[in-house]
């Protein structure tokens, strides 16, 4: 597989993993979820899901297997959320490795096909996913409101360069989906 393959997601969403809808998930015949926590589901600097999340998760999970994978070490930060929102997780999982990925895969007994890999970073997440074979779902950071600086400058540099090897990481370029 070449470079831009392993970093062209195979969904760019715009907007927040909020606006990854029941519908979207039955459109692509996903029966599982392995979610990025810092900045896919909650901002770096906030330590709790928000009601809108906790909603969300109650939405999706009535359809769909759900399971936590992050990079971040803090059991206290990660396992926290984890828990107010009632689902599994590992953490420390070193994306791109696959090794945390994989365990979780086997934990929800899902063939890795109907499993959707959901994050806001392409070396991290999407390329982790796809060196698994997930269907890859990029969604735009969820920033703290009162953070002054609304710029990612590592996200930016993993578009730019993604687009240098070939990737497509506008919506436009890419899938997008029609209800």
């Amino acid at each position: 597989m070449t470079w831009n393959k392993f970093l062209q997601p195979d969904l760019i969403l715009a907007g927040s993993v909020l606006n990854l809808t029941p519908d979207i998930i039955q459109h692509y015949k996903l029966k599982g979820l392995v979610l990025d926590v810092d900045e896919t589901l909650v901002p770096i600097t906030v330590g709790a899901a928000s009601p809108e999340l906790r909603d969300w998760v109650e939405q999706i999970r009535n359809d769909t297997v759900l399971w936590l994978v992050s990079n971040n070490m803090s059991e206290a930060r990660i396992g926290g959320i984890a828990r107010s929102l009632n689902l599994p997780y590992y953490l420390g999982a070193a994306k791109p490795s696959r090794r945390k990925i994989r365990t979780a895969l086997q934990e929800m007994n899902l063939p890795v096909e109907q499993v959707g890999m959901v994050g806001d970073r392409l070396f991290t997440d999407v390329l982790a996913g796809n060196r698994l074979g997930m269907f890859t779902i990029l969604v735009e950071p969820i920033v703290h409101p009162d953070a002054a600086l609304r710029s990612h400058p590592i996200r930016n540099f993993e578009v730019w360069f993604s687009e240098i090897l070939g990737a497509s990481i506008n919506p436009e370029h890419t899938k997008s989906y029609k209800d």
